[in-house]
């Protein structure tokens, strides 16, 4: 399903890729903030986060946890408990697909509080899209198409972003790189008439 980079929900659940992935740049995230976005997330992604024992914890894994921490100092991805009802969902227990239960969590209670889910997980995505409107599934490539299509971010921004993001050894330089060319399309349709 294609994304529409001028729209995005600004209220989200974050699973624990997204935080990875959004933390990563302080560029992003910080032209985030100044959108107007902000993220939370449950408990269960904040332990995933934060204090699930890891085999080998590298230098950059210690770096995002350190700016978690501090971003939720500053009361960004506040953790939120969850009922047991909450995640006895039918649907998602279901349809579990083996995903963590940071992840379901995320997703039942994002339905619950009628906030995007953002994830950058695909069977989670897949599974967010049977449950919740698929417009409220959400990813970090997503926010940052956002970003550069309302202008949030300056074209000469995108290279620091992926460079801060490739620092801390994240995944989705290529993804960014898509979409960036993508909003950049978009907004010159739109200068166009095209839209």
């Amino acid at each position: 399903m294609p994304i529409d980079l001028s729209r995005f929900h600004q209220q989200n659940v974050a699973d624990t890729c997204a935080i990875w992935n959004i933390l990563s740049s302080k560029l992003l995230h910080s032209a985030s903030r100044s959108a107007g976005c902000s993220f939370c997330c449950t408990e269960f992604v904040n332990y995933e986060c934060l204090y699930k024992p890891r085999k080998n914890l590298t230098s950059e894994d210690e770096e995002l946890q350190r700016r978690l921490r501090e971003e939720q100092a500053r009361g960004d991805f506040v953790p939120y408990h969850l009922d047991v009802q909450d995640l006895q969902d039918v649907a998602i227990i279901e349809k579990r697909m083996r995903l963590s239960k940071g992840e379901l969590s995320s997703i039942a209670f994002a339905q619950k509080t009628r906030q995007a889910f953002m994830t950058d997980d695909q069977k989670a995505r897949k599974l967010a899209s049977d449950i919740i409107d698929p417009p409220m599934v959400q990813t970090t490539p997503h926010l940052f198409g956002w970003l550069y299509f309302h202008r949030h971010l300056a074209n000469g921004d995108k290279d620091v972003v992926i460079a801060e993001h490739q620092r801390l050894k994240r995944p989705l330089a290529s993804p960014f790189e898509c979409t960036y060319q993508e909003a950049l399309r978009c907004r010159s349709m739109v200068r166009s008439g095209g839209i």
